[in-house]
């Protein structure tokens, strides 16, 4: 099992992530999820769209809370040809109760909850925690990955901007 110590951090305490680490270029991996309803989620079944994949340790916490919010208002803005994930080790029945709550429709909820592989396969499952680290990725039509922030502090918020220009020429 890859593991690279100290590559998150959580109140400034060092964590570890497991899996191996993905970068721009790299093909994003297949893995299946659970959806809200409990029926499986392949993230290849979303291939032809653009997707921007945000991780989440979890969504009953502010940041999460704040980065999820955001990303919903901005997906009224980018069109059809873009989806907008939020994965997190939740369970598929409080990402349902959080999106239905706060009335977060634009943004698709999905678990990891059974067995991380998700963040296994993304080098984003934190050992210590079994949480996934935040990130935010910008997936390509052909399931590309064209841009990555792996957001060192847990408790901070990622460079939307940057996330959304990434969208923005993939529109192009």
């Amino acid at each position: 099992m890859w593991e690279r110590e100290n590559a998150v951090t959580f109140k400034g305490e060092p964590l570890t992530l497991l899996g191996d680490e993905l970068e721009v270029g790299n093909t994003a991996p297949d893995s299946v999820l659970l959806g809200n309803d409990l029926k499986e989620v392949k993230l290849a079944d979303y291939r032809g769209k653009i997707c921007v994949i945000c991780t989440v340790p979890s969504l009953d916490t502010g940041v999460c809370d704040v980065q999820t919010r955001r990303f919903n208002e901005e997906a009224a803005r980018l069109g059809s040809e873009v989806v907008i994930l939020t994965v997190s080790m939740d369970l598929p029945f409080a990402q349902e109760r959080w999106c239905g709550g706060l009335k977060v429709p634009r943004v698709v909820t999905l678990s990891d909850h059974r067995n991380g592989s998700f963040g296994f396969a993304y080098g984003l499952l934190i050992k210590e925690l079994r949480l996934l680290a935040r990130c935010v990725m910008v997936v390509d039509q052909k399931g590309v990955i064209q841009y990555m922030q792996l957001v060192r502090e847990l408790t901070q918020e990622p460079n939307y901007e940057a996330a959304l220009r990434a969208v923005k020429k993939l529109k192009k």
